[in-house]
């Protein structure tokens, strides 16, 4: 459920002006753009809706849904991940409206047990911001995943351990936050997150939302994944419970739009109410974290947006509106092997509006560097030093995994360049850099986690880019 920034991969373009209709000639855009970032990356399939003037000009799937589905449908419903984090954060919104709870309760009102329970707030589960550890950091399924669990069952894992940070003084993402807002939203409500979702949202808004856990079987859409360039293959899906109010949701891209239409004319809840989902919350020491409650939000060339990515289990989303401009782009996708559903909706927001700047990001590791090229440079000779690696990682690097790593990447050859790319940054206790890795007709992408204790490395995920 770890998000996935689109706006770094802005740049600058220069589109037609918006129009509440898309042409032909617009349309034939829109398809080759998706057409080309799914054969770069290998995603198997993509489906989108654009928002122009308020209104959903396009629905469209393209590609291989399952193995069981033949044609693509706009309408089949993707897990959406974290971007369902907007829609818990509505609720407790809601019921603030309603005067069943407030945002700065105290955590320990609600759900007993919580570590600091008595420090922390319902704002800074929403925000990001209470020191509880991420329960699920990594991108791609750990041991415990194979089996069900319930919201207590992860709160009795994680949420009883000391916090990564006092809360208010870190931004640091964690879905654990959201599995304890869930509940409360449930006590609060007295019925079930997503019942209550149902009635006050999703109905209002002629919504289709379902559990993600029950969007799995021949009628949906299949999640996939691939070892670093290796063959697609399907991956199996989490066990129950795992996703919950972090990330239950599963829709249409369509279905999604609908909400963003409803974020551009400020209906379902107050014009307060988003507003305070909107506005980034800052630090006791006064930082911006550039997160609300539930969203990104900032200026893109003085323009607002407000942003969210989510990634479940052989599944990556995308979801970006940008309100004053009353457009928004929504990518759903059945890989999570490669980040086509970010790169899709920047390329549709540079054709469909004007240019969007964007800083480069910085940051640089020289020793984080090393020894990710050396594991890098193992597996394309088909071999890991597993004493480099967690429990966790030994266990994702499985015998096949190995096998398609060396398969894919030893014939690349030698990389012209391996270079951070982007800012080192904490999530679930560790430390997370990524990688670009250049060769001349390509560019491959890695992500890295860092177990700041040891030394070792919790995640390391090779993945083709889309450029």
């Amino acid at each position: 459920m770890k998000p996935r920034h689109l706006i770094a991969l802005l740049a600058f373009v220069a589109p037609p002006a918006l129009a509440q209709d898309l042409t032909p000639t617009d349309t034939a855009r829109v398809d080759a753009i998706v057409g080309d970032v799914l054969a770069k990356t290998g995603v198997p399939s993509a489906s989108i809706a654009i928002v122009r003037d308020g209104k959903i000009v396009l629905a469209k799937a393209y590609g291989k849904q399952s193995e069981t589905l033949a044609t693509p449908d706009a309408a089949r419903p993707y897990q959406i991940a974290s971007i369902s984090k907007q829609f818990t954060a509505t609720a407790i919104l809601l019921l603030a409206d309603e005067g069943k709870l407030s945002l700065d309760d105290n955590v320990a009102k609600w759900v007993p047990g919580i570590t600091d329970g008595d420090r922390i707030t319902i704002r800074q589960l929403l925000s990001h911001t209470s020191g509880l550890q991420d329960y699920w950091p990594q991108d791609y399924s750990f041991a415990a995943m194979a089996k069900p669990v319930t919201p207590q069952g992860i709160l009795d894992h994680w949420a009883k351990k000391p916090l990564d940070f006092a809360p208010g003084t870190q931004w640091q993402y964690s879905n654990t936050g959201y599995v304890v807002a869930g509940l409360i939203v449930e006590k609060a409500a007295g019925k079930p997150l997503l019942a209550y979702l149902q009635d006050k949202v999703f109905k209002p808004l002629g919504m289709k939302a379902i559990d993600q856990d029950k969007a799995i079987g021949p009628a949906f859409p299949q999640g996939y994944g691939r070892y670093a360039l290796g063959p697609v293959r399907p991956e199996k899906p989490a066990a129950s419970g795992w996703l919950y109010a972090a990330g239950e949701l599963s829709m249409s891209a369509a279905d999604l739009a609908k909400w963003d239409i409803a974020r551009i004319d400020r209906t379902v809840l107050t014009r307060a109410d988003w507003t305070t989902q909107e506005t980034p919350i800052k630090l006791t020491d006064g930082t911006d974290t550039h997160y609300g409650l539930g969203v990104f939000s900032g200026l893109q060339n003085g323009r607002p947006y407000v942003e969210h990515s989510g990634e479940a289990v052989g599944f990556i989303s995308e979801n970006i509106v940008f309100p004053q401009d009353k457009a928004a782009f929504v990518v759903l996708t059945n890989s999570w092997s490669a980040g086509a559903a970010s790169q899709i909706a920047s390329k549709l927001a540079l054709t469909f509006l004007p240019a969007l700047a964007n800083a480069p990001a910085t940051g640089d590791d020289a020793q984080a560097a090393a020894k990710a090229r050396q594991v890098f440079d193992q597996l394309r000779a088909g071999t890991v030093d597993r004493a480099m690696l967690t429990d966790d990682a030994n266990y994702y690097f499985t015998p096949t995994a190995i096998a398609d790593y060396r398969a894919s990447l030893a014939p690349l050859g030698e990389p012209q360049s391996f270079a951070q790319a982007g800012k080192t940054s904490l999530r679930g206790g560790y430390v997370i850099r990524g990688f670009a890795i250049k060769y001349p007709d390509r560019t491959l992408r890695l992500s890295t986690f860092f177990d700041p204790a040891t030394g070792k490395i919790e995640q390391f995920l090779v993945t083709p880019s889309g450029q």
